[in-house]
């Protein structure tokens, strides 16, 4: 009986937390759905005179997954449909908010990823995406973004800082402006120079050479 008791402790304590910070993170997530839409139209209405040079279009794809295309990049929001914690080494253990209340630390995560729009247009299955920030909130909407640049710098106050649509609104800017100035570098000679004839063939198809942006990038927890 006593480990009985223990596990109905455990799936109300923790499984009602984790509804919460689910339903957190979905709300979050609407909001950015929102959010996305508001950019795509008002960068539109700013370009209407170069709409032919510039080319925006949001994109859901379901429930959990969302597109921004601008130009030759694509921001890719992806809302995970679980809820993760943090290894007892990570710096936001160690914080006093955490520390007060351990099931702080659980989170709902929205991953950001960067492609090359036309990765995505003509289906190259070999080209990869870049993971550029990801979006943590807790039981108490209280967010941060891990990154690098400005994703990392400038949302990084755990204990401080709920998620609401104007914060979200300027994750979306800082992810625009990293990826508009994180531009495609041409691959070292050695690594493309030899071709199958599988390649080849294929080519003229659906581009085999793996296309990618990420040469020289890793986010700071990847070192």
């Amino acid at each position: 009986m006593k480990k009985e008791t223990e596990i109905l402790k455990l799936l109300k304590e923790k499984s009602s937390t984790k509804q919460l910070i689910y339903r957190n993170t979905k709300e979050a997530f609407d909001a950015l759905v929102v959010s996305l839409k508001a950019k795509e139209k008002s960068l539109t209405d700013l370009l209407k005179d170069e709409v032919d040079n510039v080319e925006l279009e949001f994109k859901s794809n379901g429930s959990f997954d969302v597109q921004l295309k601008f130009a030759g990049d694509t921001l890719l929001f992806h809302m995970h449909s679980n809820i993760f914690d943090f290894p007892s080494t990570h710096e936001i253990c160690k914080s006093k908010y955490v520390k007060q209340d351990k099931s702080r630390s659980f989170c709902g995560v929205i991953n950001i990823y960067n492609f090359l729009s036309d990765s995505l247009k003509y289906n190259r299955l070999n080209d990869e995406g870049v993971l550029i920030g990801r979006v943590f909130i807790n039981k108490e909407k209280k967010f941060f973004v891990e990154g690098d640049e400005d994703l990392g710098a400038l949302f990084k106050d755990f204990s401080k800082k709920e998620i609401n649509a104007n914060l979200l609104d300027q994750i979306i800017d800082a992810c625009m402006v990293f990826t508009l100035n994180f531009d495609l570098c041409s691959p070292n000679f050695n690594d493309v120079r030899l071709v199958s004839v599988h390649h080849l063939l294929a080519m003229s198809m659906n581009q085999k050479i793996k296309t990618s942006k990420r040469l020289g990038y890793k986010l700071s927890a990847e070192y």
